[in-house]
């Protein structure tokens, strides 16, 4: 797919790390930039950052409230009839023990993580499919390839969305539909800072193996790379992939692996 001042891109977490560096690249490309987060004063920010801030729109959004879903998808279609990119990526991670997670955690993860996408998905659908043409960019995880301890409903949304998606791109590719699995590994982003807790409070520590990992501009980049080869899953990742193809390939040494390595 191209990526340029004619494209029309949607993306939701585009407030901090991979949505916003996703945003000022796009920009910078020339493309029209939707810009989806809850909180309309640091999308505004993003939005000045741009290069084409004239081209960028902030449009909030809460991913647990249908409602407001529901009202944005309308918004954009009434503006723009259909988006080209979807780039599904707000989000939030988790930080607690299966034993120790309440119910009701799991429950907001899978309606954050999964369920919000879901929805945006289905909204934008149809006007794609009447154009035959559009580009969801789908920001899982490596740890929606395997578990991994203290992501249990982290790990199972990101599942999921591989689950849903792929379906999606089986169903309408003959279609002009076209669906990217980003699977990025640790990335210098705030994720751990807001990750979920047992207790629901934000996780608020920096982990170390996120402190050292691959730029947002950097993930960026190479998801857009993805998005004009039409790739149909990426990972993002540099020694972390390891465990993608251990699980895969040596499934004993992931199985020996993966409760010793450190979560966090």
């Amino acid at each position: 797919m191209r990526v340029n001042q004619d494209t029309v891109v949607w993306i939701t977490g585009a407030s901090s790390g991979i949505g916003k560096a996703l945003a000022l690249a796009c920009s910078a490309e020339g493309c029209t930039v939707l810009l989806s987060a809850r909180r309309a004063d640091v999308l505004e920010e993003v939005r000045r950052a741009c290069a084409h801030p004239e081209k960028a729109v902030v449009l909030p959004l809460d991913l647990t409230d249908p409602a407001s879903m529901t009202e944005a998808a309308r918004q954009v279609t009434e503006r723009f009839g259909a988006v080209d990119l979807l780039v599904l990526n707000g989000g939030i991670s988790q930080r607690s023990l299966v034993r120790e997670t309440p119910m009701d955690i799991d429950r907001r993860l899978m309606e954050t993580d999964y369920f919000g996408a879901v929805q945006l998905a289905k909204a934008m659908l149809p006007g794609m499919l009447g154009r035959r043409n559009g580009h969801f960019v789908v920001i899982s995880s490596i740890v929606g390839l395997f578990g991994f301890p203290q992501r249990s409903a982290y790990s199972a949304a990101k599942h999921a969305l591989h689950g849903f998606f792929e379906t999606l791109r089986a169903e309408e590719s003959g279609n002009g539909i076209r669906v990217t699995m980003v699977c990025p590994g640790r990335i210098l982003t705030d994720v751990s800072l807001h990750a979920l807790t047992k207790d629901g409070a934000e996780y608020g520590v920096m982990d170390h193996a996120q402190a050292n990992g691959i730029t947002a501009e950097t993930c960026a980049r190479m998801i857009l790379r993805a998005v004009r080869k039409n790739r149909k899953e990426i990972y993002v990742c540099r020694k972390d992939v390891l465990m993608v193809y251990f699980k895969r390939y040596i499934p004993a040494v992931y199985y020996a692996l993966v409760g010793k390595v450190k979560p966090n």
